[in-house]
């Protein structure tokens, strides 16, 4: 069973926030986009929140702290993909913006999506600069997973010829730049695109599933770029801290999925055979470093753990 708010209608931005037990950064999530669209004209733009069964009271924040959110309450957590589409499937925007509770969006910066969308109807996506707390950059895109770029990243051969993520710290923040993937901490969408190839895969429960679309849009003939000019303070990864092997195993799940679905078998076969390469000995190496370092003895637990599952994956 699902609880609704009345939704507003035709709007030219769908802001769309799933939330699990995040209350206290949703509310500054929240904020953040009350200071971006303040200034729209009424009914331009319409926010979702999807909350997926959280205990924290966040659903109830969010009804007496800002009344014009069209307010989703899942009795249960359905995953990313799937609270993402419920809010999809009624939003009416010829934009949907996917956010992350866990962000913050910076002054202007929806703004200036939704004029470089305006502005170049081939682009089916795109998404902003992604800022840690301190102002740092953090990773905002990167190209489509294969099994010989995973590997390649968990040899820790990158920083000697990138292969699995783009050299961003290079890149000019004044230039957008076509790129593959864009991680859905904040991920901007043309409604078009989206009637074309489908909504979020909901096979995945969480992660990959931003890729899987993107990958999707690209197939279809679509662009998909990055957009330095609009800004996003990312606090990062606080639903799923909150269960963290878990969701370290749920990562490895989805990009195997992945694998299988574009690949094939074989394929999906050969990255889990490079996992058990890559961590059988990190996580040999984390079970002995644990009897010096104790706080290491949880890494080593993640990784025996994901090693167990890998056969399931």
């Amino acid at each position: 069973m699902v609880e609704r708010s009345p939704a507003p209608s035709s709007p030219a931005l769908s802001i769309i926030i799933v939330n699990w037990n995040t209350r206290d950064l949703l509310a500054q999530c929240l904020e953040s986009v009350a200071e971006n669209v303040g200034t729209w004209e009424q009914g331009n733009v319409e926010t979702f929140v999807v909350d997926n069964a959280s205990s924290d009271g966040s659903a109830a924040m969010v009804r007496e702290r800002f009344p014009w959110v069209h307010l989703i309450e899942n009795r249960e957590n359905v995953g990313f993909a799937r609270a993402n589409n419920q809010a999809l499937r009624e939003a009416a925007g010829r934009y949907a913006v996917l956010l992350n509770s866990d962000t913050a969006v910076l002054p202007g910066a929806l703004q200036t999506l939704v004029d470089f969308m305006d502005a170049h109807p081939q682009v089916s996506a795109c998404g902003p600069l992604l800022l840690n707390p301190d102002g740092s950059l953090q990773p905002s895109c990167h190209p489509v997973l294969t099994a010989g770029r995973e590997f390649w990243r968990l040899m820790f051969l990158e920083r000697l010829w990138p292969r699995a993520t783009y050299r961003q710290e290079r890149w000019d923040r004044q230039t957008p730049r076509p790129v593959e993937v864009i991680k859905g901490a904040c991920l901007a969408l043309r409604r078009e695109s989206l009637e074309q190839v489908g909504l979020l895969d909901e096979a995945y429960f969480m992660y990959t599933e931003e890729m899987d679309l993107c990958y999707r849009l690209l197939r279809a003939g679509w662009e998909n770029y990055w957009l330095p000019q609009a800004r996003v303070i990312h606090y990062g990864e606080a639903s799923s801290r909150q269960a963290a092997e878990a969701m370290f195993v749920a990562l490895y799940r989805s990009k195997v999925q992945f694998q299988r679905k574009y690949f094939g078998e074989r394929e999906a076969w050969r990255f889990k055979r490079l996992l058990y390469l890559a961590y059988t000995p990190r996580a040999a190496l984390m079970t002995v470093a644990a009897a010096v370092v104790p706080r290491l003895a949880s890494r080593a637990r993640t990784y025996r753990h994901l090693l167990r599952e890998l056969p399931t994956l």
